[in-house]
């Protein structure tokens, strides 16, 4: 009948209408009575949901979570639920009305719903809803910075994920939220590798169950532990490819994250106009939003880009504005990094005083969250230990019909117990504190005891001295002399250098110079040793640590040149490798390290790494801590027609 009326109502209209246009007009219309037949009003989906009284969480959420931001809707369906006694419908209104009141900062108000939805799902026994409670309590006691409450409620449900007998996608995308969390738990305790694991882990079971949404998430995340780790490229490849996945299923907030996190890379990366444009459509979209973290965050980072590009009155302006929010909302760690930006930014106006006053209050905030995160720690332990024993002794108590008396006397004891811990945790937490700072210094004077010990090695002053004997035995007094004379020189040089953290690369050249002069001798001056020096380097000017180079010169004419025959050459080269580095290297014609260690083995020597060489690294690493650049060593052996012909140690040390 609908098809006969709208041929006549075509033909009424036109008579040059084709058929296969007014097949287009029947399949339009048909297509829009579809689509009004499957637009569900709320009253609609709360009648339908009632009536079935759907137990799994992905059955609500397809006919609830449309309504999600509609808060009067959501109490309609708690109310509801409430009176019908449908207890996983109530659970899960109070766990999206706790989303709710998150989203707007309003922590307590969340803590309390998403604990109501705890309780209610745990009284059913009902793994999707209870592992999604505790997910969602976690994440607000996370954003509260309450570190320790949030890796244990998401630890709690990932347990209870993994070993549940349901096997749904609700349960896969709690333990995917859970590896999420702890990810960002250790992203807040600065252990990046193992936040990067979690995340992860989590976008391996997002790939699997196909969510764009995790995959934008745990990408932003990975790229985040790269951002901690300074590597930059790697961060903005990951941000990008986050952003990407939230144009997809065009989420605005994970724009904001997303370009709020591509523009600070920007301004560490010292782009800060770039940054600074970034982040103004970030400030825009998060007011629109109503998130009084991500306001925070985008008014912070403009600052911060502000102050980078000399405009300090708009960014006293943002940075005021950023942390004003993040007091009226409890948001710890974004108070802090206003504290350090606005340090910064008076700093750059040669106002000391307020820098070094910010500067305090950022140190003060740090210490204050790592305390307070410790101290909460403590006390949820010991109140799950509590809790417990009061339940084994209640249940004790109710057949002996004691139970006020041993209950005080266990409170008591349980106070006395918390009181003497915490004294106890905190003194052993100022001394650690007291401790570490003095660890760095002991680590370099040992390594420097050490290396000199090496240096001053009996052996050698020993067969020094017998070479100085013998050619007093043999009449020679002119070569004792001058042998004596060099080896004077040498010890003395090493006795003053070893008392210097670090030496000119000039006097280190001498020192060399004398101790091949000496070694030399004693190997009936066999070895022609040239020195070869850029004429373009100050050798002055440039630092290096004391007698970084003795211990290979020494396996160069010891283990490389001592058992060769024939000509023996040792070449020591500096060069300017680049505006960063002066490359040395060390290059011996010598029998190789792999004949070097058949030879010591046959003479049933302790094949035993060089201890010198291994002290030398740590020195090297320790020295270029100060420093943008790492030094780099690479000890190279050198083969002629697959025979070795010697090695080659090629050092760079880092000069800015």
């Amino acid at each position: 009948m609908l098809l006969i009326n709208i041929v006549t109502y075509s033909r009424l209209q036109t008579k040059q209408l084709s058929s296969k246009r007014i097949l287009i007009a029947f399949i339009a219309i048909i297509y829009s009575f579809s689509l009004t037949a499957q637009e569900r009003t709320f009253e609609e989906d709360l009648n339908y949901v009632l009536n079935k009284k759907f137990t799994s969480a992905d059955s609500l959420a397809k006919y609830v979570m449309k309504y999600r931001r509609d808060t009067l809707k959501m109490q309609t369906l708690l109310k509801e639920s409430n009176q019908k006694k449908y207890f996983e419908g109530a659970s899960f209104a109070n766990n999206v009305l706790g989303i709710y009141f998150r989203d707007k900062s309003k922590y307590e108000k969340a803590i309390d719903y998403h604990k109501t939805s705890l309780n209610i799902a745990k009284n059913i026994g009902n793994d999707e809803l209870t592992t999604s409670a505790l997910n969602m309590l976690g994440v607000v006691y996370r954003r509260m910075d309450q570190v320790r409450m949030a890796l244990d409620r998401h630890q709690m449900a990932l347990s209870i994920a993994e070993n549940s007998d349901v096997k749904s996608e609700h349960i896969t995308k709690s333990i995917t939220i859970s590896y999420n969390s702890i990810g960002n738990i250790y992203l807040t305790l600065k252990q990046y590798e193992s936040a990067e694991e979690y995340f992860r882990k989590a976008l391996s079971l997002e790939e699997f169950i196909h969510s764009k949404l995790g995959l934008a998430i745990n990408y932003h995340n990975i790229g985040y532990t790269y951002e901690a780790r300074e590597v930059f490229d790697q961060a903005l490849t990951y941000y990008k490819k986050s952003l990407a996945y939230n144009n997809e299923i065009d989420s605005d907030l994970g724009r904001v994250i997303c370009n709020n996190s591509i523009a600070q890379v920007y301004l560490k990366q010292g782009s800060f106009q770039k940054a600074l444009e970034l982040i103004r459509t970030t400030l825009t979209t998060s007011v629109e939003i109503g998130d009084p973290y991500y306001i925070a965050m985008a008014n912070i980072s403009t600052g911060w880009a502000n102050q980078e590009l000399g405009y300090y009155s708009r960014a006293l302006h943002h940075l005021n504005k950023g942390l004003k929010i993040a007091k009226e909302n409890k948001l710890q760690s974004f108070e802090a990094e206003a504290y350090k930006h606005l340090s910064n930014l008076y700093a750059a106006q040669n106002n000391y005083k307020e820098a070094l006053g910010y500067n305090r209050l950022y140190q003060e905030k740090e210490e204050q969250f790592l305390n307070e995160s410790n101290q909460r720690y403590m006390f949820d332990l010991l109140t799950k230990y509590d809790v417990e024993k009061k339940k084994a002794q209640i249940e004790l108590l109710e057949k002996e019909n004691e139970i006020v008396n041993i209950q005080l006397e266990q409170r008591n004891k349980i106070f006395m117990f918390i009181f003497m811990f915490s004294l106890l945790t905190i003194a052993f937490l100022v001394i650690l504190f007291r401790q570490k700072k003095l660890a760095g210094e002991k680590r370099f004077l040992s390594l420097e005891q050490k290396l000199l010990r090496l240096q001053m090695n009996p052996h050698f002053i020993f067969n020094s001295l017998l070479s100085i004997k013998l050619y007093m035995l043999n009449n020679d007094k002119k070569s004792a002399v001058a042998y004596l004379d060099q080896f004077s020189k040498l010890i003395r040089t090493i006795l003053s250098t070893s008392m210097e953290k670090e030496i000119s690369l000039a006097d280190e050249l001498k020192t060399m110079q004398l101790y091949v002069n000496i070694e030399n001798i004693r190997l009936c001056n066999e070895i022609d040793y040239k020195v070869s020096i850029d004429e373009s380097l100050d050798l002055d000017s440039i630092k290096i640590p004391s007698l970084t180079l003795q211990p290979f010169i020494e396996n160069a004419l010891w283990h490389g040149l001592s058992a060769k025959d024939g000509y023996k050459s040792l070449n020591l080269t500096v060069r300017k490798d680049s505006n960063d580095y002066v490359e040395i290297s060390i290059l011996d014609n010598g029998i190789g390290r792999e004949r070097t260690m058949k030879i010591e083995t046959e003479k049933k020597k302790n094949n035993t790494k060089s201890i010198g060489i291994a002290l030398t690294r740590e020195r090297l690493a320790n020295f270029s801590k100060n420093f943008a650049n790492m030094h780099s060593l690479n000890i190279i052996d050198l083969y002629n027609n697959n025979n070795p012909s010697g090695t080659q140690v090629i050092l760079k040390i880092p000069v800015r």
